[in-house]
């Protein structure tokens, strides 16, 4: 049975053993460590963001790109599947008008290893020649990905493409992928929750999560 983690009087700690939030600061933006651990679907999941600091993460960046879209009228494309949730919470928080459209790139073999090859399965139907264009991504780590879709949206000339992540993880082993607007940062391991899924799974969780390892 799924064992609803906590979100109220949340506090800050410094105790890793503890189940309460590790908050630390890296380069200006928060890096989230665990919560709190459960079992779920035979998974042990540690949940690194609650409910209610992703509506607050989800809120700051509907203002930033609010500010910088407030004389425009951007195309918000959402890289599915595990965007749209993300995606469907930022249109409700903006005060600004936008047309959104969805792309679905293949960058994931069927577990938790990146491929090599960046497919495009669905293209977006929204003519965006002379538009400026927001990538709507739910995580980049090696970036691979939020590139190849930049390189490919460009076909169309757009006037400009800027990419919003909920997620960002700088990948050590290769040169960084730097977004426009970034949610928060996390260290390792395989998110899943809010959209995000292994083999399907798991999206339904209102929090973010690591998958442990078995």
């Amino acid at each position: 049975m799924l064992k609803r983690p906590r979100t109220d009087n949340i506090r800050l700690s410094t105790n890793k053993a503890c189940n309460e939030p590790l908050l630390v600061k890296q380069r200006g933006f928060n890096l989230l460590y665990f919560k709190e651990i459960m079992d779920y679907q035979d998974k042990k999941l540690k949940e690194i963001i609650s409910p209610v600091e992703i509506k607050q993460i989800v809120e700051r960046l509907a203002r930033e790109i609010a500010r910088d879209y407030r004389d425009s009228h951007p195309v918000l494309v959402c890289a599915l599947k595990s965007a749209v949730v993300f995606l469907a919470d930022l249109i409700r928080e903006l005060d600004i008008d936008f047309d959104i459209d969805f792309i679905q790139p293949s960058s994931y073999s069927n577990g938790s290893e990146a491929s090599k090859n960046i497919a495009i399965k669905r293209e977006i139907t929204t003519n965006v020649t002379g538009r400026d264009v927001i990538l709507v991504e739910d995580i980049i780590d090696r970036g691979k990905s939020a590139h190849a879709v930049t390189e490919h949206l460009s076909k169309n000339s757009p006037a400009s493409i800027k990419v919003a992540t909920l997620l960002y993880r700088e990948s050590i082993n290769e040169d960084p992928y730097w977004p426009q607007y970034i949610g928060t940062r996390i260290s390792e391991g395989f998110v899943v929750g809010y959209g995000m899924d292994y083999n399907e799974s798991y999206r339904g969780l209102k929090g973010i999560y690591i998958l442990e390892e078995e």
